[in-house]
Parts: structure tokens; sequence; C-alpha cells
């Protein structure tokens, strides 16, 4: 993917995310977006990171003790995990959700 397109992507992914997220405003979840990273502070000092790996074009997540590199297809205009399939929204609310022990959707 050319680098201008993928920074574009992802960047409107990352915060799409932040918003998301920041707009749960639960007790336990501290929200940040610097850059390209975006961080999940738990309260129990726990951090689920996402960042934009541009070098590699992947959106790449490293949650609780698993890691997932996420390509983007533009059929399907979705971030999916080669090696397991998993969609990039959907395995962030299920993780955060998890680790919340609460329901997480995100559009």
């Amino acid at each position: 993917m050319e680098p201008g397109k993928f920074a574009e992507l992802s960047s409107a992914t990352l915060e799409a995310l932040d918003t998301a997220l920041g707009d749960l405003e639960h007790d336990d979840l501290d929200v940040d977006l610097a850059g390209d990273v975006l961080t999940l502070g738990f309260s129990d000092g726990v951090d689920f990171i996402l960042n934009a790996h541009s070098a590699a074009g992947q959106i790449w997540m490293a949650a609780n003790r698993d890691a997932w590199h996420f390509d983007y297809r533009e059929a399907s205009g979705q971030w999916v995990a080669s090696k397991t399939d998993d969609e990039l929204l959907a395995t962030v609310a299920r993780v955060v959700g998890d680790k919340l022990g609460a329901r997480v959707r995100i559009p």
C-alpha cells in the first residue's frame, strides 16, 4: 500500500478507536492517542497498545499476552489479521470488554 494511503487509513482508524473507547467513560480505562500509538491503560496497571507500523503497512496490537498484525483489505474496508482472520474493531471490542468485564461495542 502506498505510504500516504496507509497513513490516512491507519490514522482514521486509530482516531475512531480513540473516540469510541473514550466515549465509554469507564472508570477503569484511560484512552490516550499520541501520534500513531493508541494506549489503553487499565486501572490495574495493564496497558494494551495499538500502533500504526508504517514500515510493515500494518496496525499492530498487543493485549495481555497476545499480539496481532492487521493488514488493510481494500475489498472489505477492514483491518484483518492474516494469521487468525480476526478483524481489528471486533478484536479490540472483545479484548477490552473481557478486561473490563462488560460488553464493548465499537461502531
